[in-house]
């Protein structure tokens, strides 16, 4: 039974991480997108229900492919400690739900909508971006905390100066931040500005500066933050696979040494034993 066992697991791990294998569930995520896709149009019974099918059959694929990874999973305590892993189930278990009422239904649809993103947890390269931008997050917080101070202050100069020219657009700094924010997306921004220069025709500055502001420094200062910590995460990535390189060397070294001592100890053993037979055999002379 112990010789056994070793051996299913070994065999589980080769199909879970074979190619074959992680390209057909790549292949399920994407027909499961698009038969999501599908049903947003009004489709015949026949073709209705020839979607049901292949969403009931999409949902067992990944029940199936859950419970296989986590049979494939050396330590299954841990299988859990991966966020990824627990994004996955708790996606698998929502297919699964009944659709009985009209809440159920709509919360079922929406729970297989997000199996599309179970596509970043089956790509490697995805996910290695996903967390680099999650890791960004907190040095993004103080850049936006930044700009959110950058936009009241100008929010407020331009509910001063320009209410009287359009309320709609700056009546106060909650309407005038959304203004700017308006101006920062580039979205007819200049129709805004040459409002306001009828009135105040050097009011340009304070468009310009604002636009430098939000959409140069602080959109490079994001993008920068993010390309560093995507530099750093890549670099410990390379040293974890390396690492894991080393000890998998040594591990094979300590392997190798292992089995050469007890062959030594084998031969010996046989060389003790002959040489007690030989002599046996010169006392029986």
């Amino acid at each position: 039974m112990t010789s056994t066992s070793p051996t299913w697991l070994v065999r589980i791990q080769a199909i879970e991480s074979s190619k074959l294998f992680q390209t057909s569930v790549i292949s399920i995520i994407i027909l499961s997108a698009l038969t999501i896709g599908a049903r947003t149009y009004e489709l015949p019974g026949g073709a209705d229900r020839l979607m049901g099918y292949l969403d009931a059959a999409v949902t067992l694929f990944f029940l199936a492919e859950i419970l296989l990874r986590f049979a494939a999973h050396p330590h299954k305590k841990r299988f859990f400690a991966d966020g990824w892993n627990i994004f996955d189930t708790l996606v698998v278990i929502g297919s699964l739900m009944p659709l009985e009422n009209a809440e159920g239904i709509l919360l079922g649809r929406l729970l297989r909508v997000f199996r599309v993103l179970r596509l970043v947890s089956v790509v490697p390269e995805l996910r290695f971006l996903i967390n680099s931008l999650l890791l960004a997050i907190p040095r993004m917080g103080y850049i936006a905390l930044l700009m959110f101070i950058i936009f009241y202050i100008y929010g407020t100069i331009g509910s001063l100066f320009f209410q009287d020219i359009n309320p709609v657009l700056w009546g106060d700094v909650a309407i005038a931040m959304l203004t700017l924010f308006r101006v920062a997306t580039f979205e007819d921004w200049t129709d805004v500005m040459y409002e306001t220069m009828s009135v105040h025709p050097l009011s340009w500055i304070f468009y310009l500066s604002f636009i430098f502001l939000t959409a140069f420094v602080f959109l490079n200062m994001m993008v920068g933050t993010i390309l560093e910590v995507m530099g750093s995460e890549r670099q410990r990535r390379d040293a974890e696979q390396n690492q894991a390189a080393v000890d998998q060397a040594h591990q094979e070294r300590e392997e190798m040494a292992a089995q050469i001592t007890a062959m030594q100890q084998q031969l010996a053993q046989v060389h003790e034993l002959l040489q007690s037979r030989v002599a046996n055999g010169g006392l029986g002379k």
